[in-house]
Parts: C-alpha cells; sequence; structure tokens
C-alpha cells in the first residue's frame, strides 16, 4: 500500500479515529484550563478552605477512635472529598457545552459518540492529578506525614479510581440538568453526599442510623483504604470497613457500570 493510500481518511481503522477523536476533546478541554487557570484554583478553594478550618479551627476539638492524630485522619478525607466534587466540576462543564450547542456541532460531524464522553472523562483525570498534587503539597506545609512507598502510590491510584466513577455521574446529571445555573444547584446533593460519610468524623461517633448510612457511603470505603495505605488505619467494627481495600476497588466499578452507559445513551438521545 503506498504513502498517499496510508493518509486518506478511508484507510484508518475505527479505533484510530476514535482514539484521535478522543484526543481532539482532550486536547479542548486541557486549552481551556491553560487558558482560565484560574477554574482550577477555584476547584481547589474549598477543598483547601476546608482543611485549614476543620485542622487549625475545629482540630483539636475532633475526636479519632484509637486516639490517633486528626491530621492524619483528616487529610486522606479530605483528598476524597476533592475527588468527589470533582463531578459538580464535570457536570458544570457538559451542561455549559450542551447550552451553548458545542455538543451539537460534535454530534453533527463524523466522530464517535463515545469519544466526546470518554474525552471529558480522561481531561478530568488529568486535572485530578493536579488537584491531588496541590492538595498533597498543600497538606506538607501543614505538617502532615504520610508513610511513602507503594502504599502512597496505591492511596493516590485509588483517589484517582473513584474520581474516574464519578465522572460519569457529573457526565450524565451534566447532559440532563438544563442550564447551568441549574448545575450550580447540584451542591445540595453533593454536600450531604460527602459530609455523610468518613470524611471528617468516624461513623463511629455518629448516631447509629447516621453512622450506618455513613459506611456504606462509596467515598466511606476509599476514605478508609487511603488512611489504611497512608499509614494511618482506622478500624471499624462492620464488615465493610473491616474491608476497606477490597471495596475501594469495587464501588467505583459499580458507579462506572451504571452511570457510564448512562451517560453515552444520554449523548445520543441529545436533540432526538
Amino acid at each position: 500500500m503506498s504513502a498517499t493510500d496510508l493518509s486518506t481518511p478511508g484507510s484508518r481503522s475505527g479505533t484510530y479515529w476514535l482514539l484521535a477523536d478522543c484526543w481532539n476533546i482532550v486536547r479542548r478541554g486541557l486549552t481551556h484550563y491553560q487558558r482560565q487557570p484560574v477554574n482550577i484554583a477555584w476547584q481547589l478553594g474549598f477543598p483547601i478552605l476546608s482543611v485549614l478550618m476543620y485542622g487549625y479551627v475545629f482540630g483539636s476539638a475532633m475526636k479519632v477512635p484509637g486516639g490517633g492524630d486528626y491530621q492524619d485522619f483528616l487529610m486522606p478525607g479530605m483528598f476524597v472529598m476533592t475527588m468527589a466534587f470533582g463531578f459538580m466540576n464535570t457536570a458544570t462543564v457538559v451542561v455549559y457545552d450542551s447550552t451553548k450547542g458545542v455538543i451539537d456541532r460534535f454530534r453533527s460531524m463524523p466522530m464517535a459518540s463515545s469519544a466526546v464522553v470518554a474525552g471529558r472523562g480522561i481531561t478530568d483525570i488529568i486535572v485530578a492529578c493536579a488537584e491531588l498534587a496541590i492538595m498533597m503539597l498543600t497538606a506538607l506545609a501543614m505538617g502532615w506525614r504520610p508513610d511513602g512507598g507503594a502504599g502512597f502510590l496505591g492511596a493516590f491510584g485509588l483517589l484517582l479510581w473513584l474520581r474516574f466513577s464519578l465522572i460519569w455521574i457529573g457526565v450524565w446529571l451534566g447532559l440532563i440538568v438544563p442550564n447551568p445555573e441549574a448545575a450550580g444547584g447540584l451542591y445540595a446533593v453533593a454536600f450531604p453526599f460527602t459530609m455523610i460519610s468518613s470524611i471528617f468524623v468516624a461513623p463511629q461517633l455518629m448516631p447509629d442510623w447516621l453512622g450506618w448510612v455513613a459506611v456504606w457511603n462509596p467515598i466511606s470505603s476509599t476514605a478508609a483504604a487511603t488512611r489504611e495505605l497512608f499509614g494511618s488505619p482506622v478500624h471499624g467494627d462492620t464488615w465493610v470497613e473491616q474491608h476497606a481495600l477490597l471495596m475501594a476497588g469495587v464501588w467505583p466499578v459499580i458507579v462506572t457500570a451504571i452511570f457510564l452507559p448512562l451517560a453515552v445513551r444520554r449523548f445520543k438521545r441529545l436533540s432526538r
């Protein structure tokens, strides 16, 4: 086959064009962050403020089961909260593109529907890596000292794994809500989702019924698993707490299996 034949669109495989379309979406998303870095600063503002507030203002009044240091308990939870709130940013970007006609233009082009959704997900993972790096540098500046080695890398991976699964909730919600203002109202869902968990307080210190809800919150498993990998485990009495590492891997699989197909299906049904 000649070089000319290889350069023609028809000679490319479907996989090639899927990856090329996905990369174009990723490049577009990163270009927006490059031109508007204040967006990342805004996304990190609330978690960093929460670290300072809970670590310095409320830290002395907080208790950790077993008598551990609250800072060691708090920091992994804050990393989890940053990853959990990421689905709000995803939903806002998607609904903005939807209402401005960007997604309609994507749909009018000969590109794979899954590439648009997957490209958004990859962009968010790249941004999540930057967010985690900044948050960890902030924690280190406050005196947090985790165990290093494989445990640190494993915790970093679990945090990204959680973010990956929640991205699809954000994409799905972004394709459902009618406008960016309505997307802002999703904080009413995100706030209790993060507060009724083990991010700030151990479930053992909550009322029994509320502690049960917090234990079975998927982000609680990731918080408990990352604490264990960072070298500051907090042991619970329930099965899900005793198998936090297992559930931190299983919960994102369940969330992805539900919401990724929903997001792709919703995208395909737009404007029909």
